[in-house]
């Protein structure tokens, strides 16, 4: 009981420190693919969908290894991807 109230304990510290993202990243299986929802808002100028906001800050911790990737690079970091991520209030983490 004592160990289980001490993780308790520290993932609520972690959370209030603001490094949810952490607990988040052991969660999240990342897949690209995942974001496909946002590909209309991202290649034009409609705004987001519920469901690409939805799967943005679902697949958030991935954003810096999307960005290590060449063929990934481009979209993700393009100015209306970023546009996006702030519209779903989103963004884009430091890498």
């Amino acid at each position: 009981m004592k160990t289980s109230y001490a993780t308790l304990c520290i993932m609520l510290t972690l959370l209030l420190l603001g490094q949810s993202e952490l607990l988040c990243m052991a969660a999240v299986t990342c897949n690209a693919l995942q974001l496909s929802a946002c590909a209309s808002a991202i290649t034009s100028s409609t705004p987001p969908s519920a469901l690409c906001c939805s799967k943005l800050k679902e697949q958030r911790p991935c954003l810096c290894q999307y960005l290590k990737d060449p063929n990934l690079k481009k979209l993700v970091n393009s100015p209306n991807a970023r546009m996006v991520a702030n519209a779903c209030g989103s963004p884009f983490p430091t890498c």
